[in-house]
């Protein structure tokens, strides 16, 4: 008869699992057992939070859940921020946890704390399995529930004495699920809306970015011809090189994209989840918001809109354009903007001083990664120059954080999308700082055998921190560190290192990493000055320049 951890094993092979994430513990050991004689591969890490990193981003790339496993207590703890990562993100995934046995209480209180109501928060749901009987349906519900839009991560907890319990169950099937399509009241009043515009405006947020979506997207945007813009977390969801493209709101306000934004008077929010920073304030141009999304939109103080259509991206959109197609006169009212906009954004990206630049920087890497590869972000001050001037043309190949924008995730991601696509060039992009908080998974990435190049940029600080301190007018006080040789660094876990030494450097050591195969460090100093040139002084100038005189 087969034990609740074989029930369990066996239902995640009925939902397609091919691997698990993470860091076992006594409490796991029939898990284990069974995990060994099955078709899952165990891939083991050196940090719970790696782990969940990793399974969230399979989530986030392919719309399945990935699924990650630790011990109770301090292991499961560990998974909380990937599991708000996962939760803000909106990436489906399942955690698994294991636990002290419910039945008896032969370790007393010994590690025990209540990891479903540490989880409640941070997860779409939270539950402790108590019958093996019970587990095929647990797991396909923790699966439809992680799926289902917003997705997100599920948590089930299982105890030793149920995994090793013996019972019998039917495996649960599973089937697919259709999303509605928006009420055809609400798509008529949305083309209305569209008709009436003279400055319309097009912003594809995070959720546009979901593997089902990004086709249809990218024919709405076509057959209307009305320019757009992207959130952070939307870039690549329509070919960033499309003469349409106006540029990504990395910044909330002032920068070159918000004078589409300021002067549009309809904006097409597609996708839009206000868990990201937000790509422009309401209210201080009056221009009326359309939130066209798989879930009604959350009010905030800085997103109202005027009008919804709720209902499966994809399909919605198209009847939208059909009722607009060939009838929008002022589709392009805000074309003429474009060039000037793109024009600042590259400003200075030849510039040959080092350290490099932000903007040489990102030149460089897109000079390196082919249209379809995947370029992994950590969190800090590069991202908001990435998210600003760095082109995508396919969806899901820049990703980064803008919900959690959490630190230490940049490394497991870029593993994850290594592993998913093999055949593709990945690089992990991180500052110093962000590295070093889950710079051990690079044994990982070497036992993986995995092709990666990790690009480090190395100023000796926390510099988004450091940056802001200085815009406050704060003294330079307590961001700073010291780094290990990267170089010797990567040598001691097996992989290649390389420290660029002039600007004209970075591109042949970046293709020679890639061509050589294998895991690459690659550390080169950065200078952020131009944080403070562009991002404050320019951008207040141009403000002062708009503004009417009294």
């Amino acid at each position: 008869m087969p034990k609740g951890s074989d029930l369990l094993v066996r239902a995640l092979e009925d939902e397609g699992v091919e691997r698990i994430f993470g860091i076992p513990g006594e409490e796991n050991l029939d898990v284990v057992e069974s995990l060994r004689t099955s078709k899952i591969e165990l891939v083991l890490t050196r940090h719970e939070q790696a782990a969940a990193f990793m399974a969230a981003t399979y989530g986030r790339l392919t719309g399945k859940p990935g699924v990650c496993l630790s011990t109770l207590g301090p292991g499961a703890l560990n998974f909380t921020t990937g599991a708000a990562y996962a939760h803000l993100g909106a990436m489906p995934m399942i955690i698994i946890t294991g636990q002290k046995g419910i039945l008896k209480a032969r370790q007393a209180r010994f590690q025990i704390v209540d990891v479903i109501a540490s989880m409640k928060p941070i997860t779409k749901m939270a539950r402790q399995i108590v019958s093996a009987s019970s587990i095929p349906t647990i797991v396909r519900d923790a699966f439809r529930v992680a799926m289902e839009e917003r997705p997100g991560p599920v948590l089930l907890e299982l105890p030793e004495d149920i995994a090793a319990e013996e019972a019998e169950a039917f495996a649960v099937p599973s089937h697919p699920i259709d999303i509605p399509v928006a009420h055809p009241r609400s798509i008529e009043h949305a083309a209305r809306m569209i008709l009436a515009a003279e400055r319309p405006l097009i912003m594809l947020g995070a959720a546009a970015s979901r593997p089902r979506a990004t086709g249809e997207l990218a024919g709405f945007v076509q057959r209307t011809q009305i320019p757009f813009f992207t959130t952070q977390m939307g870039k690549g969801t329509v070919a960033g090189g499309a003469h349409l493209y106006m540029g990504t709101a990395a910044l909330s306000e002032r920068d070159y994209v918000h004078e589409a934004i300021d002067q549009a008077d309809l904006i097409i929010a597609i996708g839009h989840d206000t868990v990201e920073k937000p790509p422009f304030f309401m209210g201080q141009s009056g221009q009326k918001v359309l939130h066209v999304s798989y879930i009604p939109a959350n009010v905030e103080e800085v997103y109202y809109p005027d009008a919804e259509v709720v209902g499966d991206l994809g399909p919605s959109l198209k009847l939208i354009a059909e009722r607009v197609e060939g009838r929008l006169e002022n589709a392009g009212a805000l074309l003429p903007l474009r060039q000037r906009i793109l024009d600042h954004i590259t400003d200075r990206a030849g510039e040959d001083r080092f350290p490099v630049t932000p903007q040489r920087l990102v030149r460089d890497v897109r000079r390196v990664i082919p249209e379809d590869g995947i370029v992994c972000l950590d969190n800090g001050m590069y991202k908001i120059w990435f998210a600003r001037n760095y082109r995508t043309y396919v969806a899901n190949t820049l990703l980064l954080d803008n919900a959690l924008a959490t630190m230490g995730a940049g490394l497991p991601s870029a593993m994850m999308a290594a592993l998913l696509y093999p055949q593709r060039r990945v690089m992990a992009v991180c500052g110093d700082g962000g590295f070093m908080m889950n710079s051990q998974e690079l044994e990982t990435a070497v036992r993986l055998k995995l092709n990666l190049v990790v690009l480090i940029l190395d100023d000796s600080a926390y510099g988004m921190i450091r940056w802001k301190q200085a815009v406050d007018q704060f003294p330079d006080y307590g961001m700073t560190f010291n780094n290990p040789d990267f170089v010797l660094y990567a040598k001691a876990y097996g992989a290649t290192g390389h420290r660029v030494e002039a600007v004209d450097d970075l591109v042949p050591t970046l293709d020679r990493a890639f061509a050589a195969g294998g895991v690459h460090l690659v550390a080169v100093p950065i200078d952020y000055s131009e944080n403070t040139r562009v991002l404050v002084d320019e951008l207040s100038e141009k403000v002062r320049d708009l503004t009417p005189a009294a």
